[in-house]
């Protein structure tokens, strides 16, 4: 190679911070980009979920990226998403995943959502996913993306793709639940994908 010529750009690896093994696939077709190089952090020998202690989104999803950084050295991913209802003035928010307990299936965490809301009207029902995506480098740069769907909560579950509570969330632009979207429909309009696309734009920055 002549002595002038730039030396070949090494493709950048980043880590997706989860052990959710639905949401990584998300995360993975979100992310997946020409040029750019995606890891799950559970195929890292040793790596462990941190404990999400953060009051809000944006400190949840910092935690798990710092905890992916200090494990694996190399740039990581992190995503945070509550949902929002407005009849349960915000709840279950950033604890949506844990809603009917440290241990809760999504069945879990449907059923008691479904039955805080039993007997509340459609127009009460509305209700809104917001999601929060951070990078963080080894040096400590973060970058992050932001995304917010609304939708309303349905009386029962209705469709079978997705995960978590997609079966109860009705966008309304669509008359569809996420779960009646395939995955392709879904990654068009969802929060996670909005959040996604931001922070794909920083990381290309």
């Amino acid at each position: 190679m002549p002595p002038d010529a730039p030396a070949a750009r090494t493709m950048p690896t980043y880590v997706l911070a989860t052990f959710n093994r639905d949401k990584g696939r998300e995360l993975a077709a979100l992310f997946a980009a020409p040029g750019r190089a995606l890891r799950f952090l559970y195929e890292f020998a040793g790596a462990t979920p941190p404990e999400e202690t953060g009051a809000t989104l944006i400190d949840n999803a910092r935690i798990k990226a710092r905890s992916a950084v200090a494990h694996t050295g190399m740039v990581s991913i992190a995503d945070d998403t509550g949902l929002e209802v407005d009849a349960l003035d915000g709840e279950p928010g950033p604890h949506a995943a844990r809603f009917a307990g440290p241990n809760a299936t999504y069945a879990d965490n449907v059923a008691l959502l479904l039955e805080r809301l039993r007997g509340v009207p459609r127009a009460r029902r509305t209700a809104r996913f917001h999601s929060v995506c951070i990078a963080i480098d080894p040096d400590g740069r973060e970058r992050v993306g932001e995304g917010v769907l609304e939708g309303v909560i349905t009386e029962s579950p209705r469709g079978v793709n997705g995960f978590g509570y997609d079966p109860v969330f009705e966008v309304v632009s669509t008359g569809r639940t996420l779960a009646e979207m395939d995955e392709d429909a879904k990654n068009a309009l969802s929060h996670r994908a909005l959040a996604a696309s931001a922070l794909s734009q920083r990381l290309d920055e």
